[in-house]
């Protein structure tokens, strides 16, 4: 896949979302396909004044819950101690993390880059959480350098869609410079592996978690996502976005790729000489529909939800269409 810089970067929030957009956001609200343990009315901020927290069901209880989490009523009924469950739709946390290592720089030019929309459907979703009060935090990996994380803290409420748009665009901005990619650390940890533990470690609280890559590791994957969802307590949706010329490689021909070619991974530095023809194209469909099936089958093995899209979809039909079907929006 080609490797093209941008034409014209985004440099105010209304080239990266733009009032349109926000308009036909203002409806939706951020939501949780799972139910948490552990909320009681009195603990959990409401957005809406004499509104409590929804029952949603029991589970038996196990050793060591809290006591305070005991239906007596339902004790009394049963002789069996249950633990009451609320569903946690208001005041989510929700978490924003952004892959920008170097195969996310795919496209560009005629089509937007992996990059870019990326951080476009970020700045969208931010928005959504922002506008209904939810707790937005937003982080962007694979950048040069030791830090396994760049995080802007957790904001809330209409005003702070500036300070997002201000960090996503320079997140972009950077990105875009086409750094080496980080090393791996001493226990032999890639970057996103890295990644998604920093988040695991500082995550406090429950909440929605959405992860914006092409999924291209050389390794870390599987430790990576166990990492993202560990400990519970976090409802998260890996959103995988490919180039089109990543899903159609017979647009490599149209682009200029044919002949005797020397191709270097972007993320590793790594290059390799080969003659572009229809045996290799197919060769690279079948390694490519195996990797998507790894992908989904370790996000399916996590309660993972995972979600393909082309990079030049269009942002507001994916919100409004595909991830409010998948429960990530309402």
């Amino acid at each position: 896949m080609l490797i093209r810089p941008e034409r014209n970067l985004p440099q105010t929030i209304d080239e990266l979302l733009g009032p349109a957009l926000a308009k036909r956001l203002d409806r939706l609200d951020i939501l949780s396909r799972k139910v948490f343990a552990g909320r009681l009315p009195g603990e959990r901020r409401s957005k809406r004044r004499g509104e409590s927290v929804e029952f949603d069901d029991y589970r038996d209880y196990t050793p060591g819950d809290d006591l305070r989490r005991l239906d007596w009523n339902a004790f009394a009924r049963f002789d069996r101690f249950f633990i009451k469950l609320f569903r946690a739709e208001e005041d989510l946390g929700l978490h924003l993390l952004i892959d920008c290592s170097g195969s996310m720089l795919a496209g560009g030019g005629d089509e937007p880059s992996k990059l870019l929309f990326a951080h476009r459907l970020a700045m969208a979703l931010a928005y959504v959480g922002l506008v209904n009060q939810n707790r937005v935090s937003v982080a962007s990996f694979g950048h040069a350098g030791a830090e396994p994380l760049r995080r802007l803290a957790p904001v809330r409420g209409r005003p702070e869609t500036a300070r997002v748009a201000e960090f996503l665009l320079e997140s972009l901005r950077e990105a875009e410079r086409a750094q080496p990619a980080p090393e791996a650390d001493r226990q032999g940890r890639g970057p996103f592996e890295r990644a998604m533990r920093a988040f695991g470690l500082a995550r406090v609280g429950s909440g929605v978690a959405v992860v914006i890559t092409d999924a291209l590791f050389p390794d870390g994957l599987e430790q990576g996502l166990s990492y993202l969802v560990g400990g519970g307590g976090v409802d998260a949706t890996l959103v995988q976005a490919l180039a089109p010329g990543e899903i159609a490689p017979e647009r490599a021909a149209e682009a200029g790729l044919v002949g005797d070619l020397r191709l270097t991974d972007a993320e590793t530095g790594r290059g390799v000489e080969v003659t572009m023809s229809a045996p290799i194209i197919r060769q690279y469909r079948q390694r490519l529909e195996a990797h998507l099936e790894r992908v989904q089958r370790a996000c399916a093995a996590r309660d993972i939800g995972h979600l393909l899209t082309p990079s030049d979809a269009d942002v507001g039909e994916l919100l409004l269409g595909q991830l409010r079907r998948r429960g990530v929006l309402g």
